[in-house]
């Protein structure tokens, strides 16, 4: 079993794993001018592409590596479950401070705290996946133990 992802997310890395590889075309022209200027110990325009040309590739290794290694979440199963899942959307509870939050679940590669989309595998979603409604949770985070309520799950 591979790392969990929506479709969309999986698309989307396709998408940039397609525009790594059309890069791959211009890096080496760039790398083909920039030998033609002679001397490479000092060309700093033929290391400068060189180093891109590596990072590209790196690049390229990683997208495949997820590509391979993904299960794609059953999209009509996401949030459906009583237990927190990815894709759930949950309202907790901080307990210490009575503050109420909602996030949605997703897998590393879409989170992104501005939009309130948690990974599975931060410390919040880690401690509440598989969690129900009710549970109370405790979470180790920057200024302590903090203990979580899961208020509803959507």
């Amino acid at each position: 079993m591979g790392d969990y992802m929506t479709k969309e997310n999986y698309e989307k890395i396709k998408e940039k794993l397609v525009e790594l590889k059309k890069r791959r075309t211009v890096i080496s022209k760039t790398i083909g001018e920039a030998r033609e200027h002679g001397d490479l110990k000092e060309n700093s325009a033929y290391h400068a592409a060189k180093e891109e040309q590596g990072l590209n590739e790196m690049r390229i290794r990683e997208f495949e590596a997820k590509l391979e290694n993904a299960t794609i979440a059953d999209q009509s199963q996401l949030g459906k479950s009583d237990a927190v899942t990815l894709g759930s959307k949950v309202r907790l509870k901080a307990l210490d401070t009575g503050k109420e939050v909602e996030y949605t679940l997703v897998s590393e590669e879409e989170a992104d705290p501005l939009e309130d989309k948690i990974s599975t595998e931060s410390p919040i979603g880690g401690a509440i996946v598989n969690e129900k409604a009710g549970a109370v949770v405790a979470v180790e985070t920057p200024r302590g133990l903090v203990k979580y309520k899961i208020l509803g799950i959507k």
